[in-house]
């Protein structure tokens, strides 16, 4: 496991969250992001790439992951997984955990390390287009047949007008 960072702060839920960065052909955490990414799907009805096509694209990418360490084992709670363009392959947070900003901290996070932050939002899937609006995403295109149910996506991109300052709003302390 090659560790890039590790930078911890504290959120709302009165617990300590670590965002590590794991770079590519780091997949130390694959198991953990896939059975989250299972449990969403279970609960919500998205995130739904197989197994073999998750773990391939989990390997190939950089991963953006939130932590909470234990006093056994660690929790994760949530991850970006990107590529080298800055487009968001994967990103998921704990049900449990949202709202406390741990999901704007994973794309300021990519965003910090990209001049670009792209990504696809299946079209039905609501709270996913509120959060990435929020956060300052437009939508370019609407994508017919998208997914492999067929389901329409919107690509979308993280607006100009200043990258640094929409930074400024979701980075703790900026």
């Amino acid at each position: 496991m090659e560790l890039y960072y590790i930078e911890s702060y504290h959120a709302t839920v009165s617990v300590t969250i670590e965002l590590r960065v794991f770079e590519t052909g780091d997949d130390s955490l694959v198991e953990s992001a896939w059975a989250l990414k299972e449990r969403i799907r279970r609960e919500e009805g998205v995130l739904k790439q197989r197994r073999g096509f998750f773990s391939d694209a989990y390997r190939r990418s950089k991963v953006y992951a939130l932590v909470e360490p234990g006093y056994e084992d660690e929790t994760l709670v949530g991850f970006a997984s990107t590529r080298r363009d800055g487009y968001v392959l994967f990103l998921a947070v704990a049900p449990e955990y949202r709202g406390e900003g741990l999901g704007r901290q994973l794309v300021a996070a990519v965003a910090d390390d990209h001049s670009s932050v792209t990504c696809h939002a299946r079209a039905t899937n609501d709270a996913a287009l509120a959060f990435y609006r929020h956060l300052g995403f437009e939508v370019e295109r609407r994508v017919e047949n998208y997914y492999e149910d067929s389901g329409d996506a919107y690509y979308l991109r993280l607006g100009d007008g200043g990258l640094a300052s929409k930074l400024s709003r979701f980075v703790p302390g900026q």
